[in-house]
């Protein structure tokens, strides 16, 4: 058997062996197609709507949007941009030293979704269940041993009451941050940065400090408004003519964002066109979500076209004017938009989409820039070869582990070995330091857990609503559960049933 050559995946998955040439210590094993899924030439529609639960839009009456990544998305020079302001705010107003100047941005070097340590200074990934994922946790620039995790954490287990709050933050207790939104990038770039400049110079200083000031200088960059500029703007992947095809079948839409006016009003003129506000029905800006959702004591105020608050007190939400902050209570009170009629759109999970399904009825729908990406990848050959490949191995490894006898053992250690191999290269595929945003190996990510709950549906732009009708139906999946017999061929376990591998998928959820 350790003459076949199982690095050849490709070659694997199409052979048969016979009894004769497996050794005795596998006792009769036949490798055959049937233990291996056939590679299936449907790959998944980047521009495809993933549905988590059952939703049809023709129950649909309004849409709501936020704005930043789901109406705009941002060319990757904002980033740059953030970090570099940042780490000047530290040294200059935070004495942080010069030498930090010789870090620049990196682009590729973390995934949303990640946990930081605060007391630690520890980035991470961190699964469905709580379980760091082992070899991608960071203290700087450079991983840490396994060993060292473990001896941390004794174990790779995160308890709940040291992970972060219900919104991700590390407060009450909680030591973990959990980093959601796309902004966030540069801030988890930045602590990196910091924390192997003061590693690498022997520098004595306290994690917690560190976090809170990288913290205020990146809440500084969007205070002070610099980043707030047109030229950063991509145009919105078709926004508009989603915008347009909703407002032509009547339906009514509303703007909740945390940005400012004029920053939002250039945006959509450069977007839309100077007329965009009649599209919606209601615009909101700076909400301060989630605060938003739950604060009842904020009302609304009026904003003009400069920029000036109005103090009248708002009796009515009106078309065509601009309203800051208020509460999520109060605009329901005022419009009476309730319940399942009503799909809002965001990126950030916890911000946008938590409180709206899980206290207020609406649908909910998550915008992952990063999705369109991953489902390239996944359709690459490359990929689908090494993954239907470690399925089989993993399959083999599960029915062959009771031949206990020395020569079994060595052939199944080589089969362990060859696993992990495969399992860091898919790892690698993604993201050399963290993998994919979506999976910890074979589990979740504990982003995709969150995703999975409080989002109905989930595409990687809006763009993808011109794919569908307005009536569309979106079915989620129905995977089985680790006890229920498997029905449909694409979600037979290796070896299970002697039916061909099928993925063609077009309206419903990917793996």
């Amino acid at each position: 058997v350790s003459q076949l050559g199982f690095k050849d995946a490709s070659r694997c998955i199409v052979a048969k062996i016979s009894t004769d040439v497996c050794s005795q210590c596998v006792v009769n094993v036949c490798w055959s197609t049937d233990l291996i899924p056939v590679i299936s030439n449907n790959f998944v529609n980047p521009d495809t709507i993933f549905a988590n639960n059952q939703m049809s839009l023709q129950d649909i009456e309004i849409y709501g949007f936020d704005y930043d990544y789901t109406l705009a998305f941002y060319s990757s020079h904002l980033h740059t941009l953030i970090f570099n302001i940042a780490r000047d705010i530290l040294i200059d107003e935070h004495r942080y030293p010069e030498g930090l100047k010789e870090y620049d941005y990196m682009p590729n070097f973390v995934i949303r979704g990640l946990h930081y340590d605060v007391q630690k200074a520890l980035l991470m990934k961190i699964d469905a269940f709580h379980y760091i994922q082992l070899g991608t946790v960071y203290r700087g620039l450079n991983p840490v041993p396994e060993k060292e995790v473990i001896a941390m954490y004794e174990g790779s287990h995160v308890p709940l009451e040291i992970m972060s709050d219900f919104y991700g933050k590390s407060s009450h207790g909680h030591t973990m941050k959990q980093f959601m939104d796309i902004f966030s990038l540069p801030e988890m770039t930045l602590l990196s940065c910091v924390n192997d400049y003061f590693l690498k110079h022997n520098i004595d200083y306290e994690p917690v400090h560190l976090y809170k000031d990288v913290k205020e200088a990146i809440g500084d960059v969007h205070v002070r408004g610099i980043m707030y500029r047109a030229k950063y703007i991509c145009y919105g992947e078709q926004t508009h003519a989603v915008l347009r095809k909703l407002s032509k079948n009547g339906k009514k839409m509303f703007l909740i964002t945390n940005s400012p006016f004029d920053f939002v009003d250039r945006g959509m003129n450069y977007i839309v066109g100077k007329d965009w506000r009649d599209l919606f029905d209601v615009v909101i800006v700076q909400a301060d979500k989630p605060g938003f959702f739950n604060d009842r004591r904020k009302p609304f105020r009026r904003v003009t076209d400069k920029g000036v608050l109005l103090w009248d007190r708002i009796h009515h939400l009106e078309k065509g004017q601009i309203y800051k902050q208020g509460n999520l209570y109060e605009f329901l009170r005022l419009t009476g938009w309730r319940g399942s009629k009503v799909l809002y759109f965001g990126d950030h999970i916890y911000s946008d989409l938590a409180d709206l399904t899980l206290k207020h009825g609406w649908r909910t729908g998550a915008i992952i820039p990063e999705l369109r990406k991953e489902i390239k990848i996944m359709n690459t050959e490359e990929y689908v070869h090494t993954m239907t490949w470690l399925q089989a191995l993993t399959g083999l490894l599960e029915q062959m582990q009771v031949h206990r006898d020395p020569a079994s053992q060595t052939v199944i250690q080589q089969w362990i070995n060859e696993r992990e191999e495969m399992r860091l290269r898919t790892k690698d595929i993604f993201n050399a330091q963290f993998g994919s945003l979506f999976r910890t190996y074979h589990n979740p990510t504990y982003f995709s857990r969150r995703l999975s709950r409080f989002a109905d549906i989930y595409m990687p732009s809006l763009s993808c609503l011109l794919n569908y009708d307005l009536q569309h139906t979106f079915y989620p999946r129905r995977t089985p559960l680790q006890h229920e017999s498997p029905i449909w061929p694409e979600q037979t376990s290796t070896g299970a049933m002697n039916i061909p591998f099928q993925s063609h998928r077009t309206t419903t959820g990917s793996d």
